[in-house]
């Protein structure tokens, strides 16, 4: 992260040389040039502080990237910046952030807490260990351009996202390519997606080029391999996780009507008290993440599809 600290500090600092922005800090000295060349780094607080001095609407920036988180922000100081950073933080455990960031236990938590204020590359590093997509961040903060080590990656995430909308089966493709039974095969076979997911060959094969053209899919010795992850984004993108959501819920549909061997289809039209459904709703997001949590320790054999609702009637009729 130190590099992308130091091309987000010169990119702040704009057409100003970096005496006069160290002068509009208020420095008698010249840290600015110590920020640039990456022998020391302003605190996240400082460094926000710095934005709004260039000119930059931090505030707006930052409701714009985690609109819900935002106003933990206030005035962008030290405490606040914990603030924000906890709540970001949600159910993540502090020994995953560690892990996710390379840093200790200790730091993690002092930094959280506001014990500690973390450095410009620490606090970069936190973000994109919360959010996975810090380029977002830095994007709305400064031109995305001038901070070269996240330009790569900030392209190749924008049309991963846009193509998880555009194509909502090409994340189904991409389960079914890690699967074993593609990987033993010694060459592509055209339709092997098409018939398992029982969709068009036309499908397939847009969803197979689009995949290339994104940088997410090669083609090696007449057979497709994954180069990287498909990003979906439901903060960056609401209405377009709502699209995605009927897709799949059409499906759950379709399935329902002609079940194919092994498919579950279940519901529960219920009356509860209202502490009860929130008990409910608590077991239904348990519930979610572990399934996360087995696919993420499991070997892919075989694709699904887990399909969750609960839906209610609790409002009063207008």
């Amino acid at each position: 992260m130190i590099e992308v600290a130091r091309q987000l500090v010169r990119a702040n600092r704009g057409r100003r040389s970096q005496e006069a922005f160290s002068r509009r800090l208020g420095y008698s000295s010249n840290p600015v040039a110590d920020w640039e060349a990456g022998r020391r780094f302003p605190t996240a607080a400082e460094t926000l502080r710095a934005c709004k001095l260039a000119g930059i609407g931090v505030h707006d920036a930052f409701a714009r990237f985690t609109p819900d988180e935002a106003p933990m922000l206030g005035d962008a100081g030290d405490s606040e910046v914990a603030a924000w950073l906890s709540a970001l933080r949600g159910n993540t455990t502090v020994k995953d952030l560690a892990a996710r960031t390379g840093e200790s236990r200790y730091a993690v938590s002092r930094w959280l807490q506001g014990g500690t204020r973390p450095r410009l590359p620490e606090f970069l590093a936190l973000v994109d260990a919360l959010t996975n997509r810090l380029s977002d961040l830095v994007a709305e903060l400064v031109p995305i351009e001038e901070v070269p080590a996240l330009l790569e990656e900030h392209t190749k995430r924008h049309a991963s996202r846009r193509l998880a909308f555009d194509e909502p089966w090409v994340a189904a493709v991409m389960v079914l390519l890690e699967t074993r039974d593609y990987r033993a095969l010694k060459r592509h076979e055209p339709g092997w997606f098409a018939r398992r997911l029982d969709i068009p060959m036309e499908v397939e094969e847009r969803c197979l080029r689009r995949l290339v053209d994104t940088g997410l899919l090669d083609e090696v010795r007449g057979r497709y391999v994954m180069r990287g992850e498909l990003t979906i984004d439901a903060r960056a993108e609401p209405e377009g996780m709502k699209r995605l959501k009927a897709h799949w819920a059409t499906l759950g549909h379709v399935r329902a009507t002609a079940p194919h061997d092994g498919d579950l289809v279940s519901y529960n039209v219920i009356a509860v008290s209202r502490e009860d459904l929130d008990r409910i709703r608590e077991a239904h997001v348990r519930y979610f993440m572990e399934v996360r949590s087995i696919v993420a320790g499991s070997r892919p054999e075989v694709a699904a599809l887990v399909n969750v609702q609960l839906l209610t009637w609790d409002h009063q009729p207008g």
